[in-house]
This record gives structure tokens, sequence and C-alpha cells, in this order.
């Protein structure tokens, strides 16, 4: 369920960069009424602006649905619905996709910065809190995961930026193909090194306790 919560708003972008083109032109015209939005289904490059509006309201609603199911908000839901109604914003307004493309690597890096400050601040880190409930390491592993994480957001920055800039295809085909499978593909190969590399140190805990004779 999280993960749906957490990808939802991505998702929806993409699926109206993809239906842009077959949209009724009775919606476009509904959408035209919204204050700064002018859409032509003739203009390709409106899509993307099309797709942010949609990626707006996908972002309100994942912190409202989040809230209805688990009775809180998650944190890093607001921050990237607060960031992404500045940036999506003037995405919009100034019909300039290079706005919310900086949103996603001002998201990653802010990720970076918050994690790797974790390492200075309180007794364990951002990731050690995040997931010693289920495995133990050496101290010394959660500093290195730490470090790894903080280099792979500050990289996921970017790469972000690169391929906007020197690869975005045609009207930003390659880069919204990016935000979707591109991101999502690496943050899994990075989370499968991630488990490979906790393996060699991680112990269980519900074994250690049986060990230690616990209950």
């Amino acid at each position: 369920m999280k993960f749906l919560f957490d990808f939802l708003p991505v998702v929806l972008f993409f699926a109206a960069y993809k239906l842009f083109g077959s949209m009724p032109p009775e919606l476009i015209d509904l959408v035209n009424q919204i204050p700064y939005v002018s859409l032509s289904q003739n203009e390709p490059r409106d899509a993307i602006i099309f797709a942010t509006l949609v990626l707006l309201v996908a972002s309100v609603l994942q912190n409202i649905l989040h809230f209805l199911v688990y009775q809180r908000f998650e944190k890093m839901h607001l921050i990237s619905m607060a960031i992404l109604l500045v940036f999506g914003s003037m995405t919009v307004a100034f019909k300039n996709p290079h706005f919310l493309i900086w949103k996603v690597s001002i998201f990653n890096w802010l990720f970076a910065v918050v994690i790797f400050a974790s390492l200075f601040i309180g007794k364990k880190t951002l990731i050690e809190r995040m997931m010693a409930q289920a495995i133990e390491v050496p101290k010394n592993t959660w500093r290195n995961v730490t470090i790894m994480w903080t280099i792979f957001f500050t990289l996921l920055g970017i790469i972000n930026l690169i391929v906007a800039t020197y690869y975005p295809g045609e009207d930003y085909k390659n880069w919204v193909n990016f935000k979707l499978f591109g991101i999502f593909g690496l943050t899994i190969v990075f989370m499968i090194g991630q488990a490979f590399y906790l393996s060699k140190f991680a112990t269980n805990i519900d074994e250690t306790k049986t060990n230690n004779g616990e209950a």
C-alpha cells in the first residue's frame, strides 16, 4: 500500500503525458479555465504542462489519502508536495518544463542532505532508525550505508539534469520516461545492492533475542 502511495503521483504524471493528445477537447477546454493555463493539443510540448497539473493534484491527493488510511501524514510526501507546489506552479505559469525538472533534482539533493546530516545529529542515522527494527549490523556499517545513500541521491539529482539537458528527446519524451522508469529502476537496483551489502553484516533481531534466551 505504501509503495502505491509513493509512486501514485509520478505514475499519473506519466499517464497524463502519454494520453494528452487523445484527451477529449472538452476536458482541455475545462482545464484552460484555470488561471495562467492555456493548453493546445496541437502543441505537443503542452503535454508536459498538462501532466504537471495532474501531478500537482495527485500530490495533494496522495497526502490526503495517506492521512485517511494511516491517520498521519508522511513527512517526505509533505516536503515533496511543498517543493512541487512551488516549481510545478512555475512550470504551468511560464510553460517551462525546466522548473519541474529542477524540482526532481532539488528533492533528491534535499534527501541527500537530510540523510548525511543524520550522521552528526542524534545517536542513530536516519537509515538506522528506519531499518534497525528489522536487522542488526555494526555501527560502522550503518555509517557506510548512510554515506552510500547520500551519494546515490546526489548522483540521481545530477543524472536527472544531464538527461533533461543533453538527452531530453522530442517534447521531453526521454526525460519523462526517465522520471518514471529510470529513477525507479536505478532506485530498485541500488536497494538490491544495499540488501546484499547489509546481508554480509546483518543479524536477524528475532534470532538474536532467541539466542540470548529472550521470549
